[in-house]
């Protein structure tokens, strides 16, 4: 009985060699719509944040990430940090990358 099913098995009824790109084609299109679907948008939204925080300049009203609303006076480190005047006598120095939002530009 074994060997009845073994030479059944062996005896080329299965057909199975077939294309090695056909049998990757579902993977290869799985990638192709997570690269569209996913990863290209969110590339795209981080190129334009990085547009607006490189436009970030003095005057302009801003919201930081903490929502603390202000108005850029001053750049300090080579760029890297504003200073924001929040109210009268009161300013903060926040990393570029805090800010969330211009509100109005300068």
């Amino acid at each position: 009985m074994v060997e009845t099913l073994y030479a059944m098995g062996t005896t080329g009824g299965g057909g199975q060699g077939g294309n090695a790109l056909v049998s990757m084609l579902p993977i290869i299109l799985i990638i192709a719509i997570m690269y569209l679907l996913i990863l290209r948008p969110q590339a795209k939204k981080q190129k334009e944040r990085q547009r607006m925080l490189d436009a970030v300049k003095k005057g302009d009203e801003v919201v930081t990430s903490g929502g603390i609303h202000g108005k850029v006076v001053g750049v300090k480190n080579d760029d890297k940090e504003l200073i924001i005047k929040v109210d009268d006598n009161v300013k903060l120095t926040v990393d570029r990358a805090a800010i969330a939002n211009i509100i109005r530009s300068a």
